[in-house]
């Protein structure tokens, strides 16, 4: 292939993407960072807008009602989702998982969906597709979403008490919606279902063990996830930060945990199950105990850009390369050699108190970029 000068803008600079030498890839042809992470997982937002609005996530005094979310012209259209979801699958990816912003607000979501099931692995398989959501609106999709060949979802639930629940998602949306979208998606077979909670300390950290016992027995899987610095907008602080070692010693208390090894390389939760055969739960830590040594993800955010972190405060904007004209050849060389330059860390560093995490800086929202 010709060498081309293929602009990224977020770089600030015009940068040559050759073709990747096969010397840089391993036997298997697995594509590797500089710290020899693979590309395996794809995060997609497909919206930024949500019908929520999460304290820690898109609180109402930054994403009031005159925010300016995104003109449609600007969202990538589903034959540019799938079409860079394909070139990431010759990379090696084979977990897509689809965010927001609330993902089921991106209107006919099921055709995107039925676009990116009849995709295939590098080995043939099939790719394993899910689904984050805040759970509104999953009552009345679930069964669309099973049809279309979305495989499990994800749903994010902060707290069982009401009161508490409609606080934290500050519209007055009540926790019993919630649990009766979970109910649906589990009779349709969208599962194993997850149930991530955020905990903050002072705010909900009452919840874990009601939380924990509310799903004990069931074959839904809640995981409690720490407080994080995502973004700069959600007035983060780390002494609202429960350690998830804390988390786990609360519910073992009432509930003994055994632990459990990852399913996968670079999975993000630690795992328990519960000692009387009841289920299982996770933690993610990536405050106190980072596990950016195993990160295999990628994001790509609402508008196209590629971001190589959770944290990244700049990305790398492919829906150039899509728009004007590039081949398919031209840009899976461009994500391998963005992928093949990879050096991001940000909470090993963090956990560290040196390098780029200790200097003040403007981090994507989690809005806008997804989990």
């Amino acid at each position: 292939m010709t060498e081309k000068t293929i602009l990224l803008t977020d770089l600030r600079y015009p940068t040559h993407v050759p073709v990747i030498p096969k010397q840089l890839l391993p036997a298997n042809g697995q594509l590797i960072d500089t710290l020899a992470r693979p590309l395996h997982d794809l995060r997609i937002s497909v919206t930024d807008r949500c019908n929520f609005r999460c304290v820690y996530c898109m609180p109402k005094d930054v994403f009031g009602k005159d925010y300016p979310f995104l003109p449609h012209s600007s969202l990538l259209s589903f034959e540019e989702i799938e079409r860079l979801a394909r070139l990431f699958i010759a990379h090696g990816v084979e977990k897509i998982r689809l965010t927001g912003g609330e993902p089921l607000l991106r209107k006919n979501v099921e055709k995107l969906i039925e676009m990116l099931a009849r995709l295939r692995t590098r080995t043939g398989g099939p790719l394993d597709l899910t689904l984050t959501t805040n759970g509104a609106l999953l009552a009345r999709k679930a069964q669309s979403l099973k049809d279309a060949g979305l495989r499990r979802v994800t749903v994010s639930l902060d707290g069982m008490d009401d009161a508490i629940f409609r606080r934290m998602n500050d519209v007055d949306f009540p926790v019993a919606d919630v649990l009766e979208g979970i109910e649906i998606a589990r009779q349709v077979g969208l599962g194993p279902i997850k149930v991530n909670m955020v905990v903050k300390r002072g705010t909900n950290d009452h919840e874990i063990v009601p939380m924990a016992r509310h799903f004990h027995g069931t074959d839904i899987i809640v995981r409690f996830i720490e407080f994080m610095d995502v973004g700069t907008s959600n007035g983060w602080r780390m002494d609202e930060v429960l350690p998830s070692s804390e988390v786990v010693e609360r519910i073992h208390a009432e509930l003994p945990l055994v632990p459990l090894g990852p399913n996968y390389p670079g999975e993000t939760a630690q795992r328990w199950r519960y000692a009387d055969g009841g289920g299982e739960i996770g933690a993610i830590s990536s405050v106190t105990r980072a596990f950016c040594g195993t990160c295999t993800r990628a994001r790509l955010s609402t508008e196209g850009k590629l971001y190589l972190c959770l944290f990244a405060d700049s990305g790398f904007d492919l829906r150039t390369l899509l728009r004007d004209g590039h081949s398919d050849e031209e840009i899976t060389a461009a994500i391998g050699h963005i992928w093949h330059q990879r050096t991001d860390r940000y909470s090993a560093q963090r956990a560290s108190g040196a390098g780029p995490a200790s200097a003040p800086r403007d981090k994507v929202e989690m809005s806008y970029i997804g989990g």
